[in-house]
């Protein structure tokens, strides 16, 4: 997905935006993921899962829509019934937007993100190192809060500049766990417009396209060795397919979401 398209969603006056911000609107703009509580227990669903959906059904009200104002055609989300299973599909045709679903957790009490996904096929053109090829058939985002005790005070007046400029609390770093087309899986790289996005690739190439794949990420350690510090409270998630840049077409399937404690078993 080509990010800087998506600055409208942070301001609609980029006039008023300064150049050192609008350099960084891009990535702002993918961690607009705010805060809720996220429920107890060992495993938690970050919210009631897609599962329990009937097909044809709106999306639960717990995951909100994101759009970007330059990429006129949206990815289409919708619930359908995949091996007897209720699930997300996404349809991308030249279009990006994304669900995402707001919490507050600590990620020392819940560090595995759990999930489970399936694409159509990878993207023939996309490129995790160029903004031109920043898009993924399916993408997991996690993002965080602002830990004002670890951030330059230039750097927390920028944050709080985006906050307003946006008419709300802004998370301020993420991680991007993607499916790239040919980047060897554990590649780690700074997102191609802002180094406060950091991309993760966890299945690449075509070999298991078409197959449900599970996925289970230490979130906690993820984060440690991506900004070489420990994580500040989870600030939300979010699924994404896109290919606004590329200007394919691709379908992918995402399963429930689940947070766990360390201790709960793989």
């Amino acid at each position: 997905m080509q990010l800087s398209s998506a600055s409208a969603i942070i301001v609609q006056n980029r006039s008023i935006m300064p150049h050192h911000y609008r350099t960084r609107r891009a990535g702002l703009a993918c961690l607009a993921l705010l805060a809720s509580p996220c429920p107890a227990g060992e495993v938690a669903p970050l919210v009631p899962p897609f599962s329990d959906q009937a097909v044809g059904a709106q999306i639960p009200h717990e995951w909100s829509s994101i759009t970007f104002r330059k990429s006129r055609r949206h990815t289409q989300y919708s619930l359908v019934r995949e091996e007897g299973t209720v699930v997300i599909r996404a349809q991308a045709q030249a279009s990006a937007s994304a669900l995402t679903h707001r919490l507050h957790v600590d990620v020392k009490d819940f560090p595995i993100l759990r999930w489970r996904w399936k694409i159509e096929h990878v993207l023939a053109t996309s490129d995790i190192a160029r903004k031109q090829g920043d898009d993924y058939p399916a993408r997991m985002y996690v993002t965080f809060d602002l830990d004002p005790k670890r951030n330059s005070m230039g750097e927390r007046m920028r944050h709080r500049a985006a906050e307003l400029l946006f008419g709300g609390e802004l998370p301020y770093s993420g991680l991007c766990y993607v499916w790239d087309r040919r980047a060897a899986v554990g590649t780690t790289a700074p997102n191609a417009y802002t180094a406060n996005v950091r991309m993760i690739v966890i299945e690449s190439g075509p070999q298991r396209a078409g197959q449900w794949v599970e996925e289970r990420r230490n979130v906690f350690e993820d984060y440690r060795a991506a900004f070489g510090s420990d994580p500040p409270p989870m600030a939300g998630v979010a699924i994404m397919t896109d290919t606004d840049d590329t200007g394919e077409s691709v379908t992918a399937w995402y399963g429930d979401v689940l947070l766990e404690r360390a201790s709960a078993g793989p």
